[in-house]
């Protein structure tokens, strides 16, 4: 039990951050699915534009590291590249 006033505070904003935190990785993980199992190449290069943003956003907010973002949009790529027309 926090005994201050501020680490009260630091318990309602680390549940928030955290809350939000989770609603976003979930969305990513969404976005990262819905490009895998794209059948066509124009729908998953659509999706995978999307996702890539998604992925730098929470990248640059500090929700997923850099390098995971980097390498989870090389894998995206290399699959929607193999896919054919």
């Amino acid at each position: 039990m926090a005994q201050h006033k501020s680490a009260e505070k630091r318990i309602r904003s680390s549940a928030r951050r955290h809350k939000r935190n989770t609603q976003q990785l979930s969305a990513m993980k969404t976005m990262i699915k819905k490009v895998r199992s794209a059948k066509d190449k124009t729908t998953a290069e659509k999706v995978l534009k999307e996702t890539v943003s998604l992925l730098d956003k929470l990248a640059g907010k500090k929700v997923i590291h850099p390098n995971k973002a980097a390498n989870q949009k090389s894998k995206l790529t290399k699959i929607v590249n193999a896919l054919k027309k």
